[in-house]
């Protein structure tokens, strides 16, 4: 582990020992990030309830972690197969309070204007209902999934919790819909939140399936098939690609937080560097072709912009820094360089 890797952890796992033994609950654990944190939890001997209804969820994320934490620490584990939209699944598993870290939703842009119902019902209703069942169990931490495209239309870089513009999709509404009853539980019933702004999130366990995969791992995937990625745009659009190691660790530093300015606040979460669609393409086939050697990748095609999308994002990730101790230990690069292997290895044992 590199020194900024160990000092991003430190307090983690300091205030983990501090805290003992305690409860968790994992909404969207069988998903992508939700997997990664109750990997982290297990491993850390906590006690963690997962909820998942497993609509683009997989039971083979949950194996992975089972193989990756051993039996023991996989014993402190319940798995509840349900729905945030039922209320009744809602107040089942907040029973007894845990610290909460909600990640259950359904993701992407072009899903929410397909299906806006669908998206609503899942990433509003289901919140609202979580967030009603957390304050009802007096739940101690309710730390969520906040996400990017609040910011919207603002043309303004870095982007600052402070300043956003108008939502460009369905699901971008409901992400911000999600911090205005946050703080409103916060400011009537004294319920203790976080929000997380991801900023495109990425690493192992990302399904690279689906017509709403997100970009690395499809492009991954289009690659170790010799096939030609599609770039949508002129290849200028830029994203702050943050690795999933930054997102728990942020996920954990905003549940164990004993600071009161901390709370009842909302969060970029990020690396804080922007790359080009151009030149995440040219990393992710430098990386593919160093694994599958003497693989050669094609130059990708270009298409039409893609509707809802924003031009650039880039995140001021200072107020995490200062008021949770964020530390992000994975550049871009470095991330890429950790997630590729691991699919390259899951391509083959799918062949």
């Amino acid at each position: 582990m590199s020194e900024r890797s160990a000092q991003g952890w430190s307090l983690i796992e300091q205030q983990l020992a501090a805290s003992g033994r305690s409860r968790w609950l994992v909404t969207g654990c069988a998903g992508f990030i939700g997997s990664h944190l109750i990997e982290a939890l297990l491993s850390a001997g906590q006690e963690v309830c997962g909820l998942d209804n497993f609509s683009t969820g997989h039971r083979h994320n949950l194996d992975d972690v089972r193989s990756r934490v051993g039996e023991a620490a996989w014993s402190a584990f319940t798995l509840v197969e349900g729905d945030i939209a039922d209320p009744a699944v809602c107040e089942q598993v907040c029973q007894g309070g845990p610290i909460v870290l909600h990640q259950a939703a359904l993701g992407s842009v072009p899903r929410s204007l397909a299906d806006p119902i669908t998206t609503h019902r899942a990433n509003a209703t289901g919140f609202l209902n979580l967030l009603w069942a957390a304050q009802r169990h007096g739940v101690p931490r309710f730390v969520y999934a906040a996400s990017s495209s609040t910011y919207g239309d603002s043309p303004s870089l870095p982007k600052v919790e402070d300043i956003i513009g108008r939502p460009l999709s369905p699901y971008a509404v409901t992400k911000y819909l999600n911090e205005l009853y946050a703080d409103v539980f916060g400011r009537c019933y004294g319920l203790q939140t976080v929000g997380l702004r991801y900023f495109n999130v990425f690493g192992p366990r990302q399904d690279p399936n689906g017509a709403y995969a997100a970009v690395i791992p499809r492009w991954v995937a289009t690659m170790l098939r010799h096939e030609v990625c599609t770039i949508n745009g002129d290849g200028e659009t830029s994203r702050d690609f943050c690795y999933v190691r930054n997102a728990v660790q942020a996920n954990l530093l905003a549940a164990l937080s004993q600071d009161p300015q901390a709370v009842n606040q909302v969060y970029n979460v990020a690396y804080g560097q922007r790359t080009t669609l151009k030149a995440l393409h040219a990393a992710l086939a430098s990386q593919v072709s160093a694994h599958c050697s003497p693989m050669v990748v094609a130059e990708p095609r270009f298409a039409d912009f893609r509707a809802g999308d924003v031009r650039h994002s880039l995140a001021d990730i200072s107020k995490a820094v200062e008021r949770l101790g964020y530390l992000p230990t994975h550049s871009a690069a470095q991330g890429i360089a950790e997630a590729v292997p691991w699919y390259v290895q899951r391509a083959r044992q799918a062949s």
